[in-house]
């Protein structure tokens, strides 16, 4: 599987770390139950599709990227820096938080 980094260029997946599923948000540590941190930490689902994932690029650039991927078939439709992500997904958020 290749990995086309943003900085990069395309990459080898063995320059890479990954980290797993991209979609779970730690619960704030100073109120979060047992029971949160525990599902936070240790549950996940195992999808079979389309999934969003952290990879770190540890053999080149260091960059956090938020990788696409079908895994059934490993075809891989968007990679974009992580940082980009947060910032698109609290955009997203404070949106929706303006029209409740």
């Amino acid at each position: 599987m290749r990995i086309r980094c943003p900085y990069c260029g395309e990459r080898d997946n063995g320059e890479f770390s990954y980290l797993g599923d991209a979609a779970p948000v730690r619960p704030d540590g100073l109120e979060a139950t047992a029971e949160a941190m525990h599902d936070y930490v240790y549950l996940r689902d195992n999808v079979a599709g389309e999934t969003r994932e952290l990879w770190y690029h540890a053999a080149g650039c260091r960059s956090w990227l938020v990788v696409t991927r079908d895994t059934r078939t490993h075809a891989i439709t968007d990679v974009v820096p992580a940082r980009d992500a947060a910032r698109q997904c609290a955009a997203a958020q404070a949106g929706s938080a303006d029209h409740a």
